[in-house]
């Protein structure tokens, strides 16, 4: 209780209900736990200071209080208000703190006649009674858990780690009855699997067709043309390596075939004037 009866006689004479006297032991209790008030209602005033002291006009409204602090490190603010609801008081506290990662809420419903003497209010010494019981609500309930900022940051790596075990889930797809099982692909090419058109660099090299889907080489029906002959009136004998990854752009043999029944005929084709 040392500093409460300096900071009580020092607001004794404002003091007109046992609501005020409630609020101000809440104050208090405030202050001892690292915070200093810096004035009345939601919204700062330029130029205001911290203080342990009540501000001015804190006790104009009987029916809604509002108190505003900042902790003396200046890393969390709050704003306390305490409502008044027949014999007892709400109080609301909300916290802005870096290390809540924003506002955390809390609140006491407190009946003010089990803590203070309405016929004692200008004697300090008999104005209060079972305080251990209100600070002892005030520490599960209200007040602002202590916490260090290295446990708040290892809390943070727990978090991250726990959301970068879990593997990615598909909410749609029917869960497996059975553990996952790990697929090794088969991989006959002793050669990089991946190293797509790497015979194309060097067709002498004896090495497998660098032609993912090649229509001649990848055991499709082969149609007895081979390009390293040439292709005759149009490219030399030898003009295409051995092995090397060809693709055709044009008909093969010197005429072309005639039209098939699966060809479209040409429009009006059975006019006879035409």
């Amino acid at each position: 209780m040392a500093g409460l009866e300096v900071l009580y006689t020092c607001v004794a004479s404002s003091i007109t209900s046992p609501q005020d006297a409630a609020v101000c032991f809440i104050h208090w209790e405030i202050v001892k736990s690292g915070y200093k008030c810096l004035g009345t209602g939601d919204e700062p005033i330029p130029g205001e200071k911290k203080s342990e002291l009540l501000p001015a006009s804190w006790n104009t409204n009987k029916e809604l209080y509002t108190l505003r602090y900042r902790s003396n490190d200046d890393k969390s603010n709050l704003l306390l208000k305490a409502i008044t609801v027949d014999s007892s008081l709400i109080f609301n506290l909300m916290v802005n703190a870096d290390l809540y990662e924003g506002y955390k809420v809390t609140d006491l419903t407190v009946n003010v006649s089990d803590y203070v003497n309405e016929a004692s209010l200008q004697s300090f010494e008999g104005v209060y009674k079972h305080t251990e019981d209100l600070v002892r609500r005030m520490k599960s309930s209200l007040l602002p858990a202590v916490k260090e900022e290295g446990s708040v940051r290892k809390e943070r790596k727990d978090r991250f780690k726990d959301t970068q075990s879990q593997p990615d889930r598909d909410p749609l797809r029917i869960p497996s009855r059975g553990p996952p099982a790990s697929y090794t692909p088969n991989w006959t090419d002793p050669l990089n699997p991946f190293a797509a058109g790497r015979a194309d660099l060097d067709p002498f090299s004896g090495t497998t067709e660098g032609m993912i889907m090649d229509p001649l080489r990848a055991g499709f029906p082969r149609s007895g043309f081979d390009p390293s002959s040439g292709i005759p009136g149009v490219l030399p004998p030898g003009a295409v390596p051995p092995g090397a990854r060809f693709d055709p752009f044009g008909p093969i043999g010197r005429h072309r075939p005639g039209p098939d029944p699966d060809h479209l005929p040409p429009p009006n084709y059975d006019d006879m004037f035409m």
